[in-house]
C-alpha cells in the first residue's frame, strides 16, 4: 500500500509541470499571430486574390491554427502605409506557433509570395480581455 501510494504521488508531481504550462497557457488567453500584407504595384487583382486563397487554405494544412480571420483594409485613417491585407490567425500556445512557422505548408506559402509581396508586416501577443 505504501509504494502504491509512493508511486501515485511521483505519478501526480511528474504531471504537475505539463498542468501548470496549460494552465499558464489558459491563463494567457490565446496567441494571435497577425500577418499584413504590402503588394506591389505590379500584382494584379487575379495574383493577390490567389494568396488570399493560399493564405486561407493554411488553416486544413496546419492543425496547429486554431482560428484564422482575414480581411481587406477599409480604415478611413489612411494610417496603413500601402498595407492592405491582413490575416491573423490564432493559436492554443507557443508550441503550436512555432510548429507552424516551419512547417512546408507555411514555408511554401512564404516563397510563392516574392513576385506579388513588396513588404510584410508580422506581430503576435497573447489576447486579453
Amino acid at each position: 500500500m505504501k509504494l502504491m501510494l509512493i508511486a501515485l504521488l511521483a505519478s501526480i508531481v511528474a504531471l504537475a509541470p505539463a498542468a501548470s504550462a496549460a494552465d499558464a497557457c489558459a491563463a494567457k488567453g490565446k496567441l494571435r499571430h497577425v500577418v499584413s500584407f504590402k503588394f506591389k504595384e505590379s500584382a494584379t487583382p487575379e495574383q493577390i486574390k490567389e494568396v488570399e486563397k493560399a493564405f486561407v487554405a493554411l488553416k486544413a494544412q496546419i492543425p496547429q491554427i486554431a482560428a484564422l480571420e482575414w480581411g481587406v483594409n477599409s480604415s478611413p485613417e489612411k494610417h496603413a502605409k500601402g498595407f492592405t491585407h491582413c490575416f491573423v490567425l490564432t493559436f492554443n500556445s507557443d508550441a503550436d506557433r512555432d510548429a507552424y512557422l516551419p512547417h512546408p505548408a507555411h514555408k511554401a506559402f512564404g516563397k510563392s509570395l516574392g513576385p506579388v509581396l513588396a513588404d510584410v508586416f508580422v506581430v503576435d501577443f497573447w489576447a486579453k480581455e
